[in-house]
């Protein structure tokens, strides 16, 4: 009686339900299908892309102008770093515009810009205040090593302080230091973002979720996922140069990849992980 009622129990609970943070290891060959798949996603549709990277260029150039009519230019290149991590977050409409194609649904700016609109109201908000604050976290470690290696001098513009910068001992340590903590600002939000904003847009789940699964991604297939960083890095820097006019067409590519990349690493809900062994059929009771 004892085992036949077990049995049953375990019949009703059926099976368990997947983990909804479990994530495939992927190799260096992922990102660069992943890549191709992006090159294709701008390609397909470059009014979407131009426009999204057009309004990130925009919003940093504004930013360097406010630094320039406070008369804080020195503040330009870490204001430029802050404004870089936001990425991601500006990218959510090129998340939609990827997986419209992949669907096969229509792309329409009502429709592309009213999922960006409504996100407002779900979790990525969230994941905008995660983002915000680290980009506090690095402006107040900015601050603070200045005051700490450069004291409170004032600089009359950029190159000023530029020249202090990397002509003397204390602009050197400041750099060195200041360069130093912001790439593990910079490791931590990779982490806890790379994966959950398309992830958000994609599924209904709540952000820290979303975040455990994007550390789960780069936990389990490391060396890849710090190669992309660091490659999303270096071209956003390298875009920035030319008055952030790279970031136009440097944006739409890094955005649409990362939505091939998520698609990538994190699994359907119905279907098993990569690696992951199917469940042995629970044993029939004697009678």
């Amino acid at each position: 009686m004892t085992n036949e009622t077990a049995g049953t129990g375990a019949s009703r609970t059926g099976p368990a339900r997947p983990d909804p943070t479990r994530v495939n290891a992927i190799g260096f060959d992922t990102i660069v299908d992943a890549l191709g798949a992006g090159l294709r996603d701008f390609r397909a549709a470059p009014r979407f892309g131009l426009f999204f990277g057009g309004v990130y260029a925009a919003g940093g150039i504004l930013v360097l102008l406010t630094a320039s009519a406070f008369q804080m230019s020195y503040l330009s290149y870490p204001l430029a770093i802050a404004f870089g991590l936001a990425g991601p977050f500006v990218a959510v409409g090129l998340y939609e515009v990827s997986r419209r194609l992949e669907t096969g649904e229509p792309l329409k700016w009502s429709g592309v810009l009213g999922v960006v609109w409504e996100q407002r109201r779900r979790e990525i908000a969230w994941m905008a205040f995660v983002v915000l604050f680290v980009q506090i976290m690095w402006m107040y470690q900015v601050r603070l090593l200045l005051a700490l290696f450069l004291g409170f001098k004032s600089f009359a513009s950029f190159s000023a302080f530029a020249e202090v910068v990397v002509t003397t001992p204390e602009g050197l340590m400041f750099l060195l230091i200041g360069n130093v903590v912001g790439a593990v600002l910079s490791v931590i939000l990779f982490s806890l973002t790379v994966v959950s904003f398309p992830m958000l847009l994609d599924r209904d789940i709540d952000f820290i979720t979303a975040m455990i699964t994007s550390v789960r991604s780069v936990v389990t297939s490391p060396k890849p996922m710090i190669g992309w960083a660091i490659l999303v890095t270096a071209t956003l820097l390298v875009s920035m140069l030319p008055l952030f006019m790279g970031l136009v067409v440097a944006l739409p590519v890094l955005g649409h990849t990362t939505w091939h990349l998520y698609r990538k690493l994190v699994p359907p809900v119905d279907e098993p992980a990569a690696g992951d062994q199917p469940s042995a059929p629970a044993p029939v009771s004697a009678r």
